[in-house]
C-alpha cells in the first residue's frame, strides 16, 4: 500500500500541479489576468447572482392564450374558405377548445368538409415525436354542424413550437440590452428560465420580458363617434381600444390589420429632428412597405392607429402617401421607453403571453457582502481546522493540513475548469468540506494508532491503516454523495451550486485522503525511518477508553422517543416558519441610504399599501431590513405588482438589495419536491447500505437518519428559523454526514463480528464504539469548527442554513452512537445473544449490567 512507482508518483504530481494552475486565476484580477500570455490558463469561477448581483427570472407561458388565439385564426380561415367556396353557413362560433359552424345548404355540407379539410390535415411531419401530428379534428354528427376541435397532441406540439420561438424571442430582447453572459434556457413544456447578471435595473428586464409586443397598424374607424360606440355597440368588424395615457382614451380601430410587426426589418431609438422628442423610427420588408404605401395613398386625410399589444401608442392623420417602406412611431417616449420598444420591435413579438412565476434579485452591494463573508468564514473555519489537526496528530496533522490545502485547491480548480456557478451556498459547501475532508485523514490515523498499539511496527501501522480504513472512507463517502446528487437533480438556483461543489468536495476527498496523504506519509517514512509514530500535543480519547453506551441504551431510547414525539406533534399544531420558497409571497432585503432604518415607518408605510399580510424586521446591520409580503389571491401577476407598489413607497430612502418572488404555482412545486428528495435520498442509501451490509444494518441506519431529521425540524420549529431551499439543502446533507458516521461504526461492528465469534453482541457494539470513539468525536469537531466559522461570520442569509448543519451535527454523532448501534440488538443481529446482557464481577460478589 505504502509503495509508489515512479510513474503513479508522477502522476500524482501532475494531477496536483495541474488544480493548481487552474485554481490559481481566481486569485487576481480579471484585468492582471488579461496581460499574461494567451497559453496561461485564465478561466475563473462564475460567481452566481448571490455573489455578483443580478436577476433569475422564470417565465411561464399560457397555453390558454395560444387556443384563444388559434382559434380566432381558425375562425377567420373557416370563413374565408367558405365565401371563396360560395357556401353559405351560419353560427361560426368558438369557444373552449372548438370552432362550430353550421352549413344552411344540406347539399353543400360535403363541398364545405372538402373546403375545410386542411384544417384536419397532419402537420410538423417528422418535427413533432419523429411523426406527424393532427392538430385538429372534425365533428360531424349532428347533421349540418361542423365542429372542429383541438387534439391534446396538437395543443402539444403548439404550445413545444410556441416555446421554442419564444426562447429564442426572449434570448433576442435579453441580448439587446447588452448585458454580459445572460443565461436564456427552456425549462420543462412550459417555461423559459432568465438569468442576468449585473443587472441593475430588474424593473425593466421584466417589462421587456413580459411584454408580448405584437405590434400593428389599423385604421381608425370614423364613421362613428367614439362616445356612441361605448354607449351602444361598434360597427361590425371594429373595436374600442384605449391609449397608453393617463388617463387613457379610447379609440374606434378598424379590427382589419394593415401591417404587422412581422414585416418589420428594423428599429431605432432616435429623435424627432423637429421636435427633438424621442421616437422610434422603423423599416419595413418589401411586402410592408408596399402593404403599408397602398393602405397610405388609399386613406390620406384619415386617420390610423399604432397599436401595441391592444394599446393605442398614437393614432396620427396621413398627410400623404408613405411610400418609402419606414416611418416613426411617436408618443410619449422618454429615451430609455423609446429604446425598450426599439428592442421589443427588433427582437420580435411573443406567441403568447409569458408571466413571471419566480423572480429572485440580488444588488451588486450584497453581492460584494457575502464574497467577503464567505471569504473570512472560510479563511477562520480552515485555521480553526489546521489548528486542530496539528493539535490531534503532531506531525501526521501537518501533512493532513498540506492534503487539506491541495483539497481546497483542487474543489476550486474543478470549478473553474467544468464553469460551474460558486454560489453563497456553494462557500458554505466549500467550508463544511474543509471540516470533513480531514474526516478520512482521522479514520486514517485512528486506525493507524490502533494498530500500533496492537504491536505492529510503525510501517506496518501505517500500512495496514490504510488499506483497512479504504472501505470505510468509500461507504461513507458514497452515502453522503447519494444525498448531494438527489439534491442537485431536485434543487434549483443556489441549492444546486450547493450539491455541486459538495460533490466535487466529496469526490476530491477521497483522492487527497487516501492518494495523497499516503504519498506522503510514504516519502516521509523513506527519509526519517521513524521508530515511532509522531506524538500529539494533546489526546482527545485515552487509549482503551471503555464507556458502558449499550448499559444505557433504554434510557437514550427513551430520550429520543419523547423528543421526537415532541417534535412531531410541534409540527403538526404549531406553524413552522415556511419561507416563501414553500409557501409563496416576496420577500425583500432594504438597506437605508441614510442612518438606521425606521421599522415602525415602513411598517405603517406599506400597511397602506393594501397587500395583505406585510412582516418588517431587522435583517443583520441596524440600516438593513427584510421585508416579507404574504402570498396574493391575484395570482403571478399579484405578486409582481406587490414588488412595484412597495419600491415605488421605499426606494427614496432605501436601496433595494434582495428581492425574491415566488408565486404559488413555484412554491407548490418547491413543496413536492422537498419531500421526493428526501425520501428518494433515503431509499437509495437504504438500498446501498443493505447491499454492502444485513438488512439490519440498513433499516438500523435509516431509523436512525429519520431521527435526526425529525430532529432538525423540530429546532426548525422551535427557533423559529426560516424553512427554505437551503434549509432543505441542510436536510439532506446531514443525512448524508449522519450515515457517514453511522457506516464508520457499522463498519467497525462488522469487522468484530468476524473476530469475535462467539462474543454478545452488547459487549461487541460496546467495543466496536469505544475503538471508533476517538474518530467520531474528532471529525464531529473539526467539522463544528468549520460550521461555527460559518454561523458566526458567513452572513444572515446563510445562517439558517449553517445553524441547522451545526445542530445537526451534533445530533447525528448522538445518533450513530445512541441510536444506529443499539437497533443492532433490537433487530437480533446475533439472535442467540441478542437479549443477553454482558455481566462482570465486582466486589462482594455482585455483577452490573453492560
Amino acid at each position: 500500500m505504502l509503495y509508489f512507482s515512479r510513474f503513479k508518483m508522477i502522476l500524482i504530481w501532475l494531477a496536483v500541479a495541474a488544480t493548481v494552475i487552474l485554481a490559481a486565476p481566481n486569485l487576481f484580477s480579471a484585468s492582471t489576468l488579461a496581460k499574461l500570455p494567451d497559453w496561461v490558463p485564465k478561466r475563473q469561477m462564475t460567481l452566481g447572482l448571490d455573489l455578483q448581483g443580478g436577476s433569475h427570472i422564470l417565465l411561464r407561458m399560457d397555453p390558454n392564450d395560444l387556443i384563444k388565439d388559434r382559434l380566432e385564426t381558425t375562425r377567420d380561415e373557416i370563413r374565408t374558405r367558405l365565401r371563396d367556396a360560395k357556401i353559405g353557413y351560419s353560427g361560426l362560433a368558438g369557444s373552449g377548445r372548438a370552432v362550430q359552424v353550421r352549413i344552411t345548404d344540406p347539399g353543400q355540407v360535403e363541398a364545405a368538409k372538402t373546403a375545410l379539410k386542411t384544417l384536419t390535415d397532419p402537420v410538423a411531419a417528422g418535427l413533432f415525436s419523429g411523426g406527424s401530428v393532427q392538430e385538429m379534428s372534425l365533428d360531424d354528427s349532428e347533421p349540418g354542424l361542423l365542429k372542429f376541435a383541438f387534439t391534446d397532441a396538437g395543443i402539444k406540439y403548439r404550445t413545444s413550437t410556441a416555446l421554442a420561438q419564444s426562447l429564442e424571442v426572449v434570448e433576442r430582447r435579453v441580448n439587446e440590452l447588452g448585458t454580459t453572459e445572460p443565461i436564456v434556457q427552456r425549462q420543462g413544456d412550459d417555461r423559459i428560465l432568465v438569468q442576468v447578471p449585473g443587472l441593475q435595473d430588474p424593473q425593466r428586464l421584466k417589462d421587456i420580458l413580459g411584454q408580448t409586443a405584437k405590434l400593428t397598424f389599423q385604421m381608425v374607424d370614423q364613421s362613428m363617434p367614439v362616445q356612441d360606440a361605448l354607449n351602444g355597440r361598434p360597427p361590425a368588424g371594429s373595436s374600442v381600444l384605449y391609449s397608453q395615457d393617463d388617463p387613457p382614451v379610447p379609440y374606434l380601430i378598424e379590427n382589419r390589420v394593415i401591417v404587422s410587426g412581422e414585416n418589420l426589418v428594423d428599429a431605432q431609438a432616435t429623435y424627432n429632428s423637429q421636435t427633438n422628442e424621442p421616437v422610434v423610427s422603423f423599416t419595413f420588408d418589401s411586402k410592408g412597405a408596399a402593404r403599408f404605401g397602398q393602405a397610405t395613398s388609399q386613406n390620406v386625410g384619415k386617420l390610423f392607429a399604432i397599436i401595441l399589444d391592444n394599446q393605442v401608442i398614437s393614432a396620427p392623420q396621413i398627410r400623404e402617401p408613405i411610400l418609402g417602406g419606414s416611418g416613426q412611431i411617436s408618443g410619449n417616449f422618454t429615451a430609455e421607453s423609446a429604446n425598450d420598444l426599439a428592442v421589443l420591435l427588433r427582437a420580435g413579438a411573443l406567441p403568447a403571453t409569458l408571466t413571471v412565476i419566480e423572480e429572485r434579485t440580488v444588488g451588486p452591494g450584497l453581492g460584494e457582502d457575502s464574497i467577503h463573508a464567505g471569504k473570512v468564514a472560510g479563511v477562520i473555519g480552515s485555521i480553526l481546522v489546521v489548528v486542530f489537526m496539528f493539535v490531534a496528530y503532531g506531525f501526521l496533522g501537518f501533512i493532513a493540513n498540506i492534503a487539506l490545502a491541495v483539497h481546497v485547491a483542487m474543489i476550486i480548480g474543478l470549478l473553474s475548469l467544468l464553469g460551474a456557478t460558486l454560489t453563497l451556498p456553494g462557500i458554505a459547501g466549500i467550508v463544511l468540506t474543509i471540516g470533513m475532508a480531514v474526516d478520512s485523514n482521522v479514520l486514517i490515523y485512528e486506525r493507524i494508532r490502533e494498530e500500533r498499539r496492537n504491536g505492529r511496527s510503525v510501517i506496518q501501522a501505517i500500512d495496514t491503516g490504510f488499506s483497512k480504513a479504504l472501505a470505510t472512507i468509500v461507504d461513507s463517502n458514497v452515502t453522503s454523495l447519494i444525498a448531494t446528487v438527489v439534491l442537485f437533480w431536485l434543487g434549483t438556483g443556489p441549492v444546486k451550486g450547493f450539491a455541486v461543489t459538495f460533490a466535487i468536495g466529496i469526490l476530491t476527498t477521497v483522492f487527497t485522503a487516501f492518494t495523497f496523504t499516503r504519498l506522503l506519509v510514504s516519502i516521509w517514512l523513506r527519509r526519517a525511518r521513524p521508530k515511532e509514530l509522531p506524538r500529539a500535543p494533546v489526546t482527545f480519547v485515552p487509549p482503551g477508553t471503555r464507556i458502558p453506551f449499550m448499559g444505557i441504551r433504554r434510557w437514550t431510547f427513551a430520550l429520543s422517543s419523547v423528543l421526537s414525539i415532541l417534535a412531531v406533534v410541534l409540527f403538526m399544531t404549531v406553524d413552522i416558519n415556511y419561507g416563501i420558497d414553500f409557501k409563496g409571497g416576496s420577500l425583500i432585503e432594504v438597506q437605508a441610504k441614510d442612518g438606521t432604518a425606521d421599522i415602525a415607518d415602513i411598517r405603517g408605510r406599506l400597511s397602506e399599501l393594501n397587500i395583505g399580510e406585510v412582516q418588517v424586521q431587522q435583517f443583520g446591520d441596524p440600516n438593513d431590513v427584510l421585508i416579507r409580503v404574504g402570498t396574493q389571491e391575484g395570482g403571478e401577476n399579484a405578486e409582481q405588482t406587490v414588488i412595484d407598489k412597495v419600491r415605488g413607497e421605499l426606494q427614496d430612502h432605501y436601496d433595494f438589495r434582495r428581492v425574491e418572488v415566488v408565486g404559488p404555482t413555484v412554491s407548490g412545486e418547491l413543496a413536492k419536491q422537498g419531500t421526493i428528495a428526501m425520501l428518494i435520498a433515503l431509499l437509495g442509501i437504504l438500498v446501498y447500505v443493505w447491499f454492502r451490509f444485513e438488512w439490519q444494518f440498513a433499516v438500523g441506519a435509516i431509523i436512525a437518519t429519520v431521527h435526526d431529521v425529525v430532529m432538525t425540524i423540530g429546532f426548525f420549529v422551535i427557533t423559529g428559523l426560516e424553512f427554505n431551499q437551503s434549509s432543505l439543502a441542510a436536510i439532506l446533507t446531514i443525512i448524508g454526514y449522519s450515515l457517514n458516521d453511522t457506516i464508520v461504526v457499522y463498519d467497525r461492528v462488522r469487522e468484530d463480528l468476524r473476530k469475535y465469534k462467539r462474543m454478545p453482541l452488547p459487549q461487541l457494539l460496546n467495543n466496536a464504539i469505544n475503538e471508533t470513539l476517538s474518530r467520531t468525536t474528532l471529525t464531529s469537531v473539526t467539522t463544528m469548527l468549520a460550521l461555527l466559522a460559518l454561523v458566526l461570520f458567513g452572513g444572515e442569509v446563510i445562517r439558517s442554513f449553517t445553524l441547522a448543519m451545526l445542530f445537526g451535527v451534533v445530533f447525528g454523532t448522538y445518533s450513530s452512537i445512541f441510536i444506529a448501534a443499539p437497533l443492532l440488538i433490537l433487530f437480533k443481529l446475533r439472535p442467540e445473544t441478542a437479549t443477553a446482557d454482558v455481566e462482570k464481577p465486582v466486589s462482594g460478589g455482585k455483577a452490573i449490567a453492560i
